[in-house]
């Protein structure tokens, strides 16, 4: 059963987990030199793979918005929509999808940046977002922040509020959280290296 706006995240137990078990770091796999030489990548395939990492992932997040005023969530192409459809529905707030260029039909509020070989896009219904709405922004990962940034510049451009960037990983020295500022950063886990 969806939660209601009354019931507070903080009334209902951990659903998957307890002290006992493992914390999110363990369901991670790193592979190293992947994509290229000095990058250490964190893959969440396995925690996603694993009911009870899910589950902790989910609770996890959850538990650091537990206090945000927000009214409705943009999850992010494609992982982030693994984690921000259950909080959403966990909320009970509404789901915005932000997808990558090229991927809706209609008409489209669209925002274009910078990668480091190139130039990618992002886009959103329009008309989703209403005028002034506050937009809890979901992904799996921050690294560098080029792209949570132009998230939260659709958003803004759709007439939204970011209020937040709620990521799985959080990539600490890849300085993604000064280029999305001010807007704020909450992470599951982070680790300080690329």
């Amino acid at each position: 059963m969806c939660r209601n706006d009354s019931t507070s995240i903080s009334d209902f137990p951990a659903k998957c987990h307890d002290e006992m078990k493992p914390n999110i770091d363990s369901y991670l796999k790193t592979i190293p030199d992947f994509p290229r030489p000095g990058v250490q990548f964190r893959d969440i395939s396995p925690l996603l793979a694993d009911p009870d990492g899910l589950c902790l992932a989910v609770d996890t997040l959850e538990a650091r918005v537990k206090d945000l005023s927000f009214d409705v969530l943009c999850g992010a192409e494609s992982r982030g929509f693994v984690f921000a459809a259950p909080i959403a529905r966990d909320l009970h707030k509404g789901l915005i999808l932000i997808r990558k260029k090229g991927k809706l039909p209609g008409k489209t509020i669209e925002v274009d940046y910078d990668l480091e070989y190139g130039s990618a896009g992002l886009e959103l219904e329009e008309g989703l977002i209403k005028p002034g709405q506050r937009v809890l922004i979901v992904d799996d990962l921050l690294a560098t922040g080029g792209t949570a940034k132009a998230m939260c510049e659709l958003v803004t451009k759709a007439g939204g509020v970011p209020v937040s960037l709620l990521v799985l990983i959080e990539l600490e020295g890849l300085s993604g959280r000064e280029k999305v500022a001010p807007v704020p950063v909450y992470s599951a886990i982070s680790y300080r290296g690329k």
